[in-house]
């Protein structure tokens, strides 16, 4: 029997957008982990300058949901965003006597993951209901540490999901 892994993730990257990264968090914090309809509501009605980019990368990402997934944008939900320090852009302010002094213009990388709940949920089913299946005897899950000749239960990580910033709530 092969196992066919579903993609369940999708994401939209935008680079180099001129504002700081404060004023982006400021935003994203606000629309972190939800649904797709209800973010863009949010979007539309928040007062700040930061929206529209972050409007046109949610659209983005559920633009690519239905493409690659063929879901429907009802079932979508924001996993995770992020927003990094892109480079700065270094500019010269002329001023008087011929003098100048340096303007910092920064840039910001912004990053939204959208997941289906739909497939999601056919996953999660899938797997609860194949451990029942499983033979853990087979399974080596003790370990002999080399002191007292102890057995101690192995701590495998978790390799999905492996926390830094993806994490923040």
């Amino acid at each position: 029997m092969v196992i066919k892994e579903n993609k369940t993730e999708v994401y939209a990257l935008g680079q180099h957008i001129s504002m700081s990264v404060h004023k982006a968090r400021r935003v994203i914090d606000q629309i972190r982990g939800r649904s797709y309809e209800e973010t863009l509501l949010i979007l539309e009605l928040m007062p700040y300058r930061a929206c529209y980019p972050i409007f046109k990368l949610v659209y983005s990402a559920a633009a690519n949901a239905s493409y690659t997934l063929g879901s429907n944008e009802a079932n979508l939900f924001i996993s995770k965003a992020e927003v990094n320090e892109g480079t700065t852009m270094k500019r010269l302010k002329l001023r008087a006597r011929g003098r100048s002094y340096p303007i910092k213009k920064p840039t910001c990388n912004i990053t939204i993951v959208m997941k289906d709940i739909s497939i999601s949920e056919y996953e999660e089913t899938f797997w609860f209901n194949t451990e029942k299946f499983l033979d853990l005897d087979s399974i080596e899950c003790f370990k002999k540490t080399k002191r007292k000749k102890q057995y101690r239960a192995l701590e495998y990580p978790d390799m999905y999901n492996n926390g830094g910033a993806w994490d923040k709530k």
